[in-house]
């Protein structure tokens, strides 16, 4: 039976107190962009503001004729198709590699986690010659087929530990009702990885929403660049403007933060349930 102790209160108060210290940059980082221009230098940083402003969000979202607005649709239209390829190729791929046995596909898999541990900054150059010479610079097309390749090798290594840790019995029972592989892989394995297929959505919806060094070679200049490439630009004329720089900061925040609180729950479920097998 659980005892709340002297101990267990220390260990709250610690926890308590790490917390305060990990949400303080989050609160001022929300109080100085509610701030009016003047306050930003006259009040204390971690003061509250005196007549709470949307004038620097304003400001963001309008300038540069809509760069920022623009860069942010990028970001989510790059981000959801990239997120869409991977799942499709990712999980065909993964559920093939897992349930053979042959030395063919073991070879591959090694293959895969070997291009995992490879730095993705070493093929830079013949990328984008590559991408070049197939008129897929400035594009976000090119840019969906890019960071679907990029992000392939990881995501067929979470879905293939995922499968492995699936039993037989329904594809078993699905054959011999006379379902075909195709129907028994999307009417009964995938929806059974739905945890795998959030915590693949989540992981590389990360990092492929919070990329800037792709974005800048492969977009920069163009009208399709991403949020990073466009908040690099931006805050790079307001000088010392702290609460336009922070509103754009949540800008950039808020859609990421909001899918992961909407699949969390997958992605911790299917975290532990990938770990474990």
């Amino acid at each position: 039976m659980f005892r709340y102790t002297k101990l267990t209160l220390m260990r709250e108060i610690v926890l308590w107190i790490v917390a305060l210290v990990f949400l303080l940059p989050f609160y001022v980082l929300l109080t100085t962009a509610f701030k009016a221009d003047g306050e930003v230098f006259s009040s204390s940083p971690l003061a509250l503001p005196q007549a709470p402003t949307f004038a620097a969000f304003l400001q963001v979202l309008t300038a540069g004729d809509g760069a920022v607005l623009r860069g942010l649709a990028s970001s989510v239209l790059i981000t959801a198709a990239s997120i869409g390829g991977l799942v499709l190729l990712g999980s065909l791929t993964g559920y093939v590699i897992a349930r053979r046995t042959g030395r063919w596909s073991r070879g591959v898999y090694y293959l895969f986690l070997v291009a995992i541990l490879l730095p993705t900054q070493l093929g830079t150059v013949p990328l984008y010659i590559g991408a070049r010479t197939l008129g897929l610079t400035g594009t976000m097309w090119g840019m969906v087929i890019l960071y679907t390749g990029m992000m392939l090798p990881l995501t067929i290594f979470l879905y293939a530990g995922f499968f492995r840790s699936l039993g037989t019995e329904y594809e078993e029972a699905a054959t011999v009702d006379g379902a075909s592989r195709t129907q028994i892989f999307f009417r009964i394995v995938l929806p059974l990885m739905s945890s795998a297929t959030g915590t693949v959505a989540i992981l590389a919806g990360l990092i492929i929403w919070n990329d800037f060094f792709t974005s800048l070679i492969f977009l920069g200049g163009s009208d399709s660049q991403t949020l990073p490439v466009a908040m690099y630009y931006y805050i790079g004329s307001l000088i010392s403007k702290w609460n336009a720089i922070f509103a754009i900061v949540i800008v950039s925040m808020i859609p990421i933060l909001a899918f992961y609180l909407f699949a969390q729950k997958q992605f911790i479920t299917g975290y532990a349930g990938g770990l474990k097998g």
